[in-house]
């Protein structure tokens, strides 16, 4: 993907939106948002099973009767961690949606690399243990076949998802699954120093049309249902979308995660000018 015309069109137009302000030791370090051992006290936020008990507030707790922790300012070499969705679902309306997932992800890993952030793409799929691409590889991911059957919150919950303290993750799906959105977003940003969630969709499942009579089939689970897409099955597919867009959204802003809407027919120009740059996770050169 580097050698890709998009993303390297998008590499020279854009950083990664991490802290500007360098701080004392190895080139490439960036101040991060986690809880760590610098002295420099930065705010609070509700505890998540795993945090370090160290640093809980009895004094906050004493106040609110809720458990908080004080988070810190701290030196972090931004490792760069990428977390691809390689399951079935991700090829639904056909290629568009795994290539722009595949182009994304070859960008943040540009990017990341020219920090100096030694940056590794994680595929989601059925593979054990799952594929971890260094970024001198990451042109193969074109060759990603999508067709994984697990889940992110069933990968997470078996413990399969390597995740590394203190690294900046990327994480890049549909998230068309049955999940709970506070769990999954507070184990994603658990142990992390920046977290960004790209919610990928084709233009289709984003604002879906009438069909009429039409048999369904799970791209995962090769489950088939007959249904009618009439008005009212789009209007509730709407009420269930956008109550999931608003639950991860929700809980990213409580973990200070970064949370955005891609959709993938628009290419990659457009969503890093659009929808990644708004956000906070790119910035223009």
């Amino acid at each position: 993907m580097r050698n890709d015309p998009e993303v390297r069109q998008a590499a020279d137009q854009y950083q990664l939106g991490l802290p500007k302000s360098p701080v004392a030791g190895s080139a490439g370090e960036l101040l991060g948002r986690s809880s760590g051992s610098s002295l420099e006290f930065q705010e609070h936020r509700e505890y998540i099973p795993g945090d370090d008990v160290r640093h809980l507030d009895w004094a906050a707790y004493a106040r609110s009767d809720k458990l908080f922790v004080r988070l810190y300012r701290e030196e972090i070499s931004p490792r760069t961690e990428i977390l691809l969705d390689a399951s079935a679902s991700m090829t639904s309306g056909g290629s568009v949606k795994s290539t722009t997932a595949c182009r994304l992800a070859g960008l943040f890993a540009t990017l990341a690399a020219e920090l100096g952030a030694r940056p590794s793409v994680l595929l989601l799929d059925d593979r054990r243990p799952l594929e971890s691409v260094p970024y001198e590889q990451i042109d193969g991911l074109s060759q990603t076949p999508f067709n994984g059957r697990a889940t992110l919150p069933e990968l997470i919950g078996q413990n399969l998802v390597p995740m590394r303290r203190q690294s900046v993750r990327i994480v890049i799906s549909d998230f068309m699954f049955e999940h709970d959105p506070q769990t999954m977003i507070q184990r994603l940003a658990g142990n992390a120093s920046t977290l960004w969630v790209i919610q990928l969709l084709n233009e289709w499942e984003s604002n879906p049309n009438k069909l009429g009579n039409r048999r369904l089939i799970d791209l995962e689970s090769g489950a088939e249902v007959d249904l009618i897409v009439d008005e009212k099955t789009i209007d509730e597919y709407r009420v269930r979308l956008t109550r999931l867009q608003r639950d991860i959204a929700r809980n990213c802003r409580r973990t200070h995660a970064l949370y955005a809407l891609a959709i993938a027919e628009k290419g990659l120009a457009d969503l890093c000018r659009d929808d990644l740059c708004p956000v906070g996770m790119l910035r223009a050169t």
